[in-house]
């Protein structure tokens, strides 16, 4: 399921973005029904505290709570994002998170991206990043591709669980969340980006109704070459001198 070019796993697991034959790295889509809208980058800052409902009950504390990431969180998201990504980056070829910590603290001050936080007793359960145009000069994806269909998406960057919560809802939550922003920004569609090996968020977003849209396979071949410097060489026996002779 960001990029940062791609999302990969709700599933650790970028989540972009995220794949018959087998399925390489793949772009996917999931239509929401939405309203046209002029989509509206975020503001940075203090998040704005939420309204309690008339209503409102009691929150088990087992809740999970979504909020906006703010300055303060960078230093605990990116710890977070490294204990989600540590086995899938051993397997793909792309990071499936930003290659480094500076760049992932250059996302927070782009006004195009929505970063938000899931939390349960205050620790952090889940990660979602999303945005609403392509931003970047090195962006993975082609806008035009999207402007001939009339789809108007948001893109996820990124889609992070916490391993100790599979199971529970976790990323269903989020992937609501992320429905929820697309439909009230006027989106058609979600768009991600995700790795063909990582087997566990391809179930995810497929179970779910996500659909190829185009791939990028990485290809290799292999090249018979000669080892530039020489393999090793024994060395003959010492050469024994005949003894001198006596005067």
């Amino acid at each position: 399921m960001g990029s940062s070019r791609k999302p990969q796993p709700v599933v650790p697991a970028k989540a972009t973005p995220a794949k018959t034959s087998p399925v390489p790295r793949t772009v996917v889509a999931k239509a929401v029904e939405a309203k046209p809208a002029r989509p509206a980058g975020r503001r940075k800052g203090k998040p704005t505290a939420a309204k309690p409902l008339a209503d409102a009950r009691p929150v088990s504390p087992d809740a999970i709570h979504v909020r906006r990431m703010h300055r303060r969180d960078l230093n605990r998201v990116w710890e977070f994002l490294k204990l989600v990504f540590r086995g899938v980056n051993r397997e793909t070829v792309e990071y499936q998170r930003p290659r480094s910590k500076q760049r992932f603290e250059e996302q927070y001050d782009d006004e195009g991206i929505e970063q938000l936080i899931f939390e349960i007793g205050g620790d952090i359960v889940g990660y979602a990043e999303s945005a609403y145009e392509v931003t970047g000069n090195d962006n993975w994806i082609n806008p035009r591709y999207f402007d001939k269909r009339d789809m108007r998406p948001l893109y996820v960057e990124e889609l992070a669980s916490h391993p100790g919560y599979h199971g529970r809802g976790i990323g269903s939550f989020m992937l609501e969340q992320l429905q929820h922003l697309a439909r009230v920004r006027g989106c058609t569609h979600l768009v991600l980006e995700v790795a063909e090996n990582n087997r566990l968020a391809l179930g995810f977003y497929r179970k779910r109704n996500f659909f190829k849209l185009d791939a990028s396979i990485f290809m290799a071949q292999k090249v018979d070459s000669e080892p530039e410097l020489l393999p090793p060489r024994e060395l003959p026996p010492p050469r024994v001198l005949p003894p001198k002779p006596e005067a």
